[in-house]
């Protein structure tokens, strides 16, 4: 009974380790250029989360192609971090794109919609999806030296492994912050790269972020506005 209790006890101290509020803002550029600027939100209410990240266009980019993409993640708060269980991705000029999963973990699968089609995909455990798996990080410490994840985009899931790059201060606009640099390991030339630098004293919060797509974009995401409680 006794180390039930301790179990339980260790386990909401966990929880609430993670913040209740976090509001971001993230500028999007690509070769210096800005084309794209990020609005994000994380709130927790006891056991139960909710993400919400709108990306615009903006300069050069918007005279093209004026879009905005909403992402939004729901699910619980559990010992071993985020426990997704919906996920939703909305493209204002193009909703044929739109998907919806529900993240059924009794059942061990995922209910996906896709342009109009409906399909279930297996669900292994510790599954993120595509917002979750950032505020995933805020487990990780520099001990562990890597990281491996399952996600999901709503249609599929694919194994993520990021390892730990070094330590080092990082220049922001939103400020000055001790990082953790992880980037992602691939197999294939096929495989998007990415790296992403945590705020250490900021629950490991993504400061920056770069992908590397395998047509050549590079895209570069920098922090320029962060609030947490």
């Amino acid at each position: 009974m006794r180390l039930l209790a301790a179990a339980l006890l260790f386990a909401c101290a966990d929880a609430l380790a993670i913040p209740e509020h976090i509001r971001a803002e993230y500028e999007i550029t690509n070769l210096g250029i800005t084309i794209g600027r990020v609005h994000e939100t994380f709130e927790r209410k006891g056991e139960d989360y909710a993400i919400h990240s709108v990306t615009r266009a903006e300069g050069p980019l918007k005279l093209l192609l004026d879009e905005r993409i909403t992402l939004e993640s729901t699910g619980k708060v559990v010992a071993s971090g985020l426990k997704p269980l919906r996920f939703e991705y909305r493209r204002a000029k193009n909703p044929k794109r739109d998907v919806d999963a529900t993240f059924d973990w009794e059942r061990g699968v995922i209910h996906s919609t896709f342009g109009g089609e409906r399909s279930q995909i297996p669900l292994p455990g510790n599954t993120q999806d595509r917002i979750s798996l950032m505020y995933q990080f805020m487990k990780v410490t520099a001990r562990q030296g890597a990281v491996r994840v399952p996600m999901s985009n709503g249609r599929k899931v694919d194994m993520y492994t990021y390892r730990l790059v070094n330590e080092e201060r990082l220049v922001t606009p939103a400020g000055e912050f001790d990082t953790l640099h992880f980037e992602r390991v691939t197999e294939s030339s096929r495989e998007s790269k990415a790296e992403v630098w945590l705020a250490k004293d900021r629950h490991n919060f993504p400061v920056r972020i770069v992908f590397d797509d395998p047509r050549g974009l590079r895209l570069e995401q920098t922090l320029v506005a962060l609030q947490t409680r």
